[in-house]
């Protein structure tokens, strides 16, 4: 099972087993990791699943898989960077074993 670690604002480390097929945000729910919200449910209709991809994956991970993804990025509470992903569109594959994920300051 591919291993996600969250990585808080104020540096403090989560390292979860996320089932290949889940998605990001979820892999953070299920395993009580704050910093995640999802107030959505990873409906793709808030921004309260902010994440910033680490910059060592981004290339693996990529940019929003959609325009919806980007025009929700724009309205996130905290500063959004060139790795500013919404963590319920990030699907959790094998190739994505170890995976970093940085958590904002707040989603709100």
């Amino acid at each position: 099972m591919p291993k996600v670690t969250y990585v808080a604002h104020d540096g403090t480390e989560a390292q979860v087993d996320v089932p290949a097929g889940e998605n990001v945000m979820r892999g953070a729910l299920y395993n009580g990791v704050e910093g995640i919200v999802g107030e959505c449910g990873g409906g793709l209709s808030c921004a309260t699943c902010h994440c910033y991809v680490d910059e060592s994956w981004i290339d693996r991970v990529g940019g929003p898989s959609s325009v919806t993804e980007s025009e929700l990025l724009e309205s996130v509470a905290t500063e959004l960077k060139a790795t500013s992903r919404l963590s319920c569109q990030i699907e959790v594959t094998d190739a994505l074993d170890g995976l970093v994920i940085h958590t904002p300051e707040t989603q709100y």
